[in-house]
Formats: structure tokens, C-alpha cells, sequence
């Protein structure tokens, strides 16, 4: 069996499902903070399925994002014998800002969740809907980074 191919398509399963998680959260957000008014029944049918959506969907993908994402970085250092100098090749440098980034995103939505539970409004509804597409933005950034490395020429 080739170990690589298959923590490296695990891994992108897991992306999938991470960002599909986090371009759906947006969206309920803008719809939570259109149409349910703090401490409304509505209100809390939405923190039911945000709550939802955070901990089943959008947390274990990412913490399996993360550990198959460094399982194919020891697997180039140590099975690949590339050493830790490929994490300094453009592409990897690219991947690895967008993986921080999208990670930074997830935190933010978190907090946010939290902020709406507390019965807070954080941004307006246009705000969620123009930052929804922000994880896909970076996800096809550090596809390509990876599957083209043309940065590495």
C-alpha cells in the first residue's frame, strides 16, 4: 500500500469537509442575525444547529486537517529524506500561510459563535455574507500552491 497517497487523500477529504463547514456558518450567521432576535425561540434554533455544525463538522475536520496535514510533512522529511528544508520551498510556504490563515478563520467563527450564544450581534448580516467565500478563496490559493508548485521553478 502507498502510505503517502492515502494520508494524502485522507487529508483532502478532511479539507473538504472543513471548508465546506466553514462556508456554511457564514451563511447561517447572516441568516441568524436577519430574521432571530436575541433570546427568541429562532434564536435558539440557530445556536442549536451553529453548535452543531462547530462541534460534528467543522472541529474534527480540522483537527484531522492538521494531523494528517503534519503526518505529510514527516512523511517528505523523514520517508521522502527531503528534510525540514522543503517547508522553505515557496509553494510549501504558501500552503502553510493559507492553512494559518483558514485556521485563524475558524477561530474567528468560533468566537463568533460564542458572541451570538451571549446574545451579541457581532457584524451585520452583509459582513457574513461577503467573508463567506474566504475559506474557499484560500483553500484554491494553497490547492494550487501544492498541486502546481510552479513557485518552485
Amino acid at each position: 500500500m502507498n502510505w503517502f497517497d492515502l494520508l494524502r487523500g485522507l487529508h483532502i477529504i478532511a479539507v473538504i469537509a472543513w471548508m465546506a463547514g466553514m462556508m456554511y456558518l457564514p451563511r447561517l450567521f447572516a441568516y441568524h442575525t436577519e430574521t432571530a432576535p436575541p433570546a427568541s425561540e429562532f434564536d435558539a434554533h440557530f445556536q442549536v444547529w451553529e453548535r452543531k455544525l462547530l462541534k460534528i463538522i467543522i472541529n474534527p475536520s480540522m483537527s484531522l486537517t492538521w494531523i494528517l496535514g503534519v503526518s505529510l510533512i514527516l512523511w517528505h522529511v523523514y520517508a521522502a529524506k527531503e528534510g525540514w528544508s522543503f517547508l522553505l520551498q515557496p509553494w510549501m510556504m504558501v500552503k502553510l500561510a493559507a492553512v494559518i490563515f483558514l485556521s485563524a478563520w475558524h477561530g474567528f467563527l468560533a468566537g463568533s459563535y460564542k458572541k451570538f450564544v451571549a446574545g451579541q450581534r457581532p457584524k451585520s448580516a452583509k459582513f457574513w455574507r461577503a467573508t463567506n467565500e474566504l475559506p474557499f478563496l484560500a483553500a484554491v490559493v494553497a490547492v494550487l500552491a501544492v498541486t502546481l508548485q510552479f513557485w518552485a521553478r
